[in-house]
């Protein structure tokens, strides 16, 4: 099957999501569709998928036009549109998540759960897919959902399968699981789209690339002849910066330190501290134990042994509503799980954490929580419509930025931030970024959990590297490189 969407146009109001977009994809290759979040792919995407009707253009497959009202007419014509939000019910079997909609009954109309089970297992077996369809998906990891949601889509005959973001929230070994099934795909041939921030993942498994950039195709051609730094720059319309900062700041007051901390079975005898204005960096491989220790200092996970100061006096943090009162901020590694509150507005979401500041015997001072938010806005320039607005109307890289100012508005000490540009655009991690060290300037000292390498150095003045749950070295400054964080995440020695 061959997909042509020539000329594409679609706008909401005076909002122009796409100008004349034209996108093609085939049978047996992986086509990346990049851009910033708002550039116009999930608009484009959800019009390839029946969700959207388009103002201008058309969609070929096999050079006969084609017109999708419904998201059963795409699918209906083989494509599949795997959403980053997978449609699974976690109490439900596989094979019952396979056919949800589409059960198969026995001739007196019951479920006939024999032959889902079989039909779930001859897809398995043909994608070569170790997996019990009795299982149920709640047991699963997110790769295996993914990997079920695929499996569903094949089942379906999809001839042409859009994936987005479909490694946000994957460690290392559940994106390779979900590549490798990607592969046998594409050898059946299976075309798939490609939509993803990361873009070394795009280099490293796509053929071919098309880059939105506000609502226009501004690149298109073979990922062979690009690079990371190509495809960057044509996302934002500028060369982006990916040296480390090297600046030189002015030490405040120990805010943090820690004296051989311990909890059994995940960190182990963990000294350092933070200074006020300081940026320091926490990074290693997974299992490497640094989520638990910060959870840990933060009130979430208890310590077994050591001493924790804040501002130079020893304290126990009871709980994180007792971190939060003793000036401490901790953004947490997964935003759409645990940083927003789906069912809450945009002013909500930003201002719950400080709920118990503005309040005078149980009743909020709406002016003063008004005012912090719109300060928060301003500051962090975050583009939204009205405050009362779903959280999730937001771009990622927004709505990771309300997360933020939740915190902000608390006015911390310490900024603990887990993975804080995870699931956002290049743009938005430059923002982000300039964001981290306007905070630093207000001697805010900064924690940055990260996995990635260049991240921590680009934006760190120094950073321990964590290993099995002990702190394997330190680095710092201008002399932090790619090499030595590696050598030491793996348990290695610095000459």
């Amino acid at each position: 099957m061959e997909i042509e969407m020539k000329n594409i146009s679609k706008s909401f109001g005076a909002i122009k999501a796409l100008n004349d977009v034209s996108f093609s994809v085939k049978g047996g290759e992986i086509c990346a569709l990049i851009g910033e979040n708002g550039a116009g792919k999930s608009t484009l995407m959800n019009i390839l998928g029946g969700v959207l009707p388009a103002d201008k253009g058309k969609i070929l497959i096999d050079g006969q036009e084609v017109n999708f009202q419904t998201p059963a007419d795409s699918l209906n014509a083989g494509i599949a549109f795997i959403y980053q939000e997978l449609n699974l019910i976690n109490d439900l079997p596989i094979y019952e998540n396979m056919f949800i909609g589409r059960e198969l009954k026995t001739k007196n109309g019951t479920l006939d759960l024999k032959k889902m089970k079989t039909k779930t297992k001859e897809v398995f077996e043909k994608m070569g897919i170790e997996l019990d369809p009795e299982t149920m998906v709640r047991n699963l990891d997110t790769s295996y959902k993914q990997i079920v949601e695929i499996s569903r889509a094949i089942m379906m005959e999809a001839s042409v399968i859009i994936m987005d973001e479909p490694t946000t929230s994957l460690t290392d070994q559940e994106i390779k699981r979900v590549f490798t099934m990607m592969e046998t795909l594409k050898s059946h041939n299976v075309g798939i789209v490609f939509i993803s921030h990361k873009l070394g993942e795009v280099i490293e498994f796509c053929e071919r690339y098309t880059v939105l950039r506000n609502g226009e195709r501004v690149a298109e051609g073979m990922v062979k002849d690009v690079t990371v730094d190509d495809l960057a720059r044509f996302m934002v319309g500028h060369d982006l910066l990916s040296q480390s900062i090297g600046r030189n700041f002015d030490q405040g007051k120990e805010v943090l330190r820690v004296e051989n901390i311990s909890r059994k079975n995940e960190f182990n005898n963990i000294s350092f501290s933070v200074k006020a204005g300081e940026i320091l960096g926490v990074t290693g491989l997974l299992g490497d134990g640094r989520t638990e220790l910060f959870e840990a200092i933060f009130g979430r996970r208890n310590i077994s042994e050591g001493k924790i100061y804040l501002n130079e006096k020893q304290v126990e943090v009871e709980n994180t509503t007792d971190a939060l009162k003793k000036g401490i901020g901790y953004l947490p590694r997964n935003r759409k799980e645990n940083g927003i509150i789906k069912d809450m507005n945009i002013f909500e979401n930003a201002s719950i954490v400080t709920w118990p500041k503005f309040a005078d015997y149980g009743v909020i001072d709406e002016k003063k929580q008004a005012k912090g938010f719109e300060e928060q806005v301003k500051k962090l320039k975050i583009k939204m419509g009205a405050k009362t607005d779903s959280i999730n109307s937001l771009s990622g890289g927004n709505q990771q930025k309300i997360v933020l100012a939740k915190w902000l508005i608390a006015n911390p000490d310490l900024l603990i931030l887990d993975n804080p540009t995870q699931g956002v655009d290049v743009g938005a991690k430059e923002d982000i970024y300039d964001i981290i060290l306007k905070l630093s300037k207000e001697k805010i000292a900064i924690v940055i959990l990260s996995s990635e390498a260049k991240e921590i150095i680009r934006i760190c003045d120094r950073a321990l590297i964590m290993y099995h749950g002990v702190i394997q070295g330190e680095v710092s400054g201008k002399t932090m490189n790619e090499h030595d964080i590696m050598r030491l995440a793996t348990g290695g020695q610095l000459n």
